[in-house]
């Protein structure tokens, strides 16, 4: 098949599972065409079974800021045209899902018509949700799709919970390559940061404030007072850094914690983590997450979300309540001070992450495919 995939090109998990579904569904034969309006971080190398397609955003005096949408479905149109699309597959409602919408009325008039499926992330369902300024056009742009995707059970049930929807959602979870994400022999790496065997603590985000990153630097503070040895590696960058480095600043632990900004090789840093703490307020699936259990590394996280359907509480890690840094430093603490525990976590974590495998989730997308395509 043709397949065309639209999304945002930021390190976001909306961006990072369209580019992998893609480089996932070129390895199976099939030819990829990425819209986006800019080169997506994980699309890294050449490769000449996906085609990258950027939207055109023209500068005009009268627009403050230019029409996306507009130009988005424009795009859309010409490569339906010219490069025979046969499936549009679009990651995130707003405005992708809508443009889609614009994007197949406009070719009704050749006779074109082209599957739209949408695919629900997250942030475009829960915090939209809250805001009645668009809630009608993701209303009518998601029951206008001709198949809809949500990456958990919990995001289905909150798109239900917050919108009209009169369309079947199938959920179909993130995926993670384990070839990829795998724990890999990085002694030298680890022995620079932990010169005394110390364990490492591991944040990976945007920094936003719904990533909680101050109350990551509160828990790994009062393991120190617990008496664990470790060091904390904060990977990423975002609004809320400056705040994550004034609390460490505050609690006098800097010695203790590397703020490494984005990394583009985070598995490197994964495979030298003895755990891994994801204390969101929001999270629909949690892919953070889920690369570092691929890595063997235990996880404590809020319980949240679609964390629940990662993270088995007691198994490949433990679940705390939103905010409770106590929950949260005493769990690790005891993950860090109990070597069996730690190990047997470690290999429950791995062995969690292959039921995510992507060669399996990309045959599901190909089926649903299938389906939509023979349901028109």
């Amino acid at each position: 098949m043709n397949i065309g995939i639209v999304c945002y090109p930021t390190f976001g998990g909306s961006g990072v599972v369209a580019t992998e579904l893609a480089k996932g569904l070129a390895n199976r034969g099939h030819k990829l065409h990425i819209l986006s309006y800019a080169k997506p971080a994980r699309l890294d190398s050449f490769r000449t079974d996906i085609a990258y397609h950027e939207v055109d955003l023209s500068t005009y005096p009268l627009f403050e800021f230019p029409p996306y949408d507009l130009a988005l479905a424009n795009m859309m149109v010409q490569l339906i045209q010219f490069e025979n699309i046969d499936i549009l597959h679009v990651h995130y409602a707003i405005p992708h899902a809508t443009s889609a919408y614009l994007a197949k009325q406009i070719l009704k008039e050749e006779a074109k018509d082209v599957p739209v499926i949408t695919t629900l992330h997250g942030t475009d369902i829960t915090l939209v949700g809250s805001d009645p300024t668009y809630k009608k056009v993701v209303d009518f742009s998601i029951n206008q799709s001709d198949g809809v995707t949500a990456v958990s059970e919990y995001l289905k049930e909150e798109t239900y919970r917050l919108f009209d929807i009169n369309k079947d959602i199938k959920v179909i979870p993130n995926f993670i390559d384990l070839e990829r994400f795998k724990k890999s022999k990085k002694e030298h790496f680890k022995k620079a940061i932990c010169p005394e065997d110390e364990k490492i603590v591991t944040h990976v985000s945007n920094f936003r404030e719904v990533k909680r990153v101050t109350d990551v630097v509160s828990t790994f503070s009062k393991m120190l007072e617990n008496g664990v040895k470790a060091k904390l590696l904060m990977v990423g960058d975002g609004p809320e850094r400056t705040k994550a480095e004034n609390k460490c600043r505050e609690l006098g632990i800097c010695d203790q914690v590397r703020f490494l900004g984005k990394q583009d090789q985070v598995e490197e840093v994964l495979s030298i983590s003895d755990l891994f703490m994801i204390p969101s307020g929001s999270e629909t699936f949690g892919l953070a997450a889920l690369e570092a259990m691929s890595c063997s590394v235990p996880v404590i996280s809020s319980n949240i979300g679609g964390l629940p359907e990662v993270n088995i509480h007691g198994e490949t890690g433990y679940l705390c309540e939103l905010g409770d840094i106590d929950c949260m430093a005493q769990h690790a603490t005891e993950i860090l001070t109990d070597e069996k525990l730690q190990q047997k976590m470690s290999k429950a974590a791995r062995k969690r992450a292959e039921k995510f495998e992507i060669d399996k989730i990309v045959t599901v997308y190909e089926d649903y495919y299938e389906d939509v395509k023979s349901s028109l």
